[in-house]
């Protein structure tokens, strides 16, 4: 394998499929980038078994790929980053040098790489399922930030680290909770689909990473794994065994409070209350009435704090409710709007957050008991 291409492109691929390469598994091989030359084409692939990715580039006067010789090695891929990132030169030049050894040059400098031959990488299965759909950037973006965050990061429970993605016709419902708080996004698709999986959350920022909001994504989705089809660039992921809980019976429908506020506002006035907070977890009591809103936290180790908060409008009796300070800021943060609606059912009962212009996302969360 030989080869000469513009540093900027390479790199550029480089640190994106570098992403998926291993740095635990229990296969050596897998910490390593796959490159494949042919045809005028240069494919590199990296996987933790957990997540792979693939990522091509044609020759073009922009990446100005010339093929000298065709092959295919494994690099090891934090090394072959470094290298092409402090090589000083417009156009790297990759050459196999010695069996796997591979030497990595620009200008007046050189790297040389011990590699492994390419036959000894696993063999990934990236045929492309027959159910899919195509979906907008944005909004495929606008999902993984306002439902990923949810999810749990312990694996007791291993389907609450992953998003749940459910079609019924055409129709995609996307459900995230970690048991203490629950997210829920509504989306109409182009063509009418039936499938039930479920995403780890990991692997949604991963493809987060690689999407633009003016590029549409195809998702191409089976029972053992779903493909993200991202211009040249594509993402498999597993799935998640097991079934994913019916939560929709836990969102509220009918409501005996109603919380109009400026989103901003609340987040600051929440987060001002953080100096009490414990390992990142801290609890905040609202307290409402037609005369205000009070925001308050106490701590016995270090104080109190109480703010006035001035809501754009209030509806209902006497509330007094608390929950995770951390929990509503980061819900209150997903809508990205200016005012936000918080309906409460009662003083121990799920609250729910929403966009009144937009019904398409619920943010739920859980009170919290105290004993003041």
């Amino acid at each position: 394998m030989k080869l000469s291409i513009k540093k900027q492109a390479l790199y550029k691929i480089l640190s994106s499929v570098g992403r998926a390469a291993s740095t635990h598994s229990p296969l050596p091989i897998l910490s390593g980038i796959h490159f494949d030359l042919r045809n005028d084409v240069l494919t590199l692939t990296a996987s933790n078994s957990n997540i792979s990715i693939k990522e091509s580039l044609k020759a073009d006067d922009v990446n100005k790929l010339v093929v000298h010789e065709e092959g295919s090695v494994v690099l090891e891929a934090r090394y072959v980053l470094e290298a092409v990132r402090k090589l000083e030169s417009d156009v790297i030049e990759i050459e196999i040098i010695d069996g796997a050894l591979t030497r990595i040059s620009g200008n007046n400098a050189e790297y040389n790489i011990n590699g492994s031959k390419a036959e000894l990488y696993p063999s990934i299965d990236f045929n492309r399922p027959s159910n899919e759909f195509t979906i907008p950037g944005f909004k495929l973006s606008e999902i993984i930030n306002q439902t990923a965050f949810v999810c749990s990061t312990s694996e007791d429970r291993p389907i609450f680290t992953g998003v749940n993605f459910k079609s019924d016709g055409n129709v995609l419902y996307c459900v995230a909770t970690d048991s203490y708080r629950l997210a829920k996004k509504t989306l109409d698709l182009n063509v009418s689909e039936d499938f039930n999986i479920c995403v780890p959350a990991s692997n949604l920022y991963e493809v987060a990473k690689s999407i633009t909001d003016n590029t549409d994504v195809i998702v191409a989705v089976s029972d053992k794994i779903v493909q993200f089809y991202v211009d040249s660039t594509l993402i498999q992921s597993r799935l998640i065994d097991g079934i994913f809980p019916d939560v929709n019976r836990l969102i509220p429908a009918e409501f005996g409070f109603e919380l109009l506020v400026n989103a901003s506002e609340m987040i600051n006035a929440i987060d001002r209350s953080s100096f009490l907070k414990s390992e990142g977890y801290w609890t905040v009591k609202l307290e409402a009435s037609n005369e205000g809103v009070i925001i308050s936290s106490r701590s016995q180790e270090i104080g109190s704090s109480e703010e006035v908060l001035v809501p754009l409008e209030y509806r209902g009796g006497n509330l007094r409710i608390s929950f995770s300070g951390r929990y509503l800021i980061e819900a209150l943060k997903s809508f990205r709007t200016d005012v936000v609606q918080v309906l409460f059912v009662g003083e121990m009962q799920a609250f729910i957050l929403k966009n009144p212009k937009d019904d398409s996302i619920v943010q739920l969360v859980l009170p919290v008991r105290t004993f003041d």
